[in-house]
């Protein structure tokens, strides 16, 4: 397993006990959601363009996350088409009680940049 985390920081946040099932894990939905506003984050900074979510490649689920973890997400940019990306998203926590580093998930999330209107548009490159 990866000891280090790759890619950037686009968000990050604790596990609360509303985000839990009734066995006091973390909800996987609520953690894809984290990985999506992230990448999302990222996918706009690089289109410099509203983007939207259109795939998102099965995630493996490593390690529970818990009550207090403190959440990372960490994603870059694997390919530029025309009005679409490719983002692989990692998951680390830090253990609320040991300050144990894990990664807990991963995931690749593809978005398009679109217009007002929501209509596709080019990726814009460069500075």
């Amino acid at each position: 397993m990866l000891d280090q985390p790759k890619g950037e920081l686009v968000i990050q946040t604790i596990a609360m006990p509303k985000d839990t099932n009734p066995n006091g894990d973390i909800f996987g939905g609520w953690l894809m959601s984290q990985m999506d506003l992230g990448s999302g984050i990222l996918a706009a900074k690089t289109a410099k363009a509203r983007v939207v979510t259109v795939a998102m490649e099965g995630m493996s689920f490593l390690q529970p996350v818990r009550v207090g973890d403190t959440v990372a997400c960490y994603a870059w940019v694997e390919k530029i088409g025309r009005t679409s990306m490719t983002i692989p998203v990692e998951v680390w926590v830090q253990r609320y009680k040991t300050g144990e580093q894990l990664r807990v998930t991963h995931g690749v999330f593809t978005y398009v940049a679109v217009d007002s209107e929501g209509k596709p548009i080019a990726v814009k490159r460069g500075a």
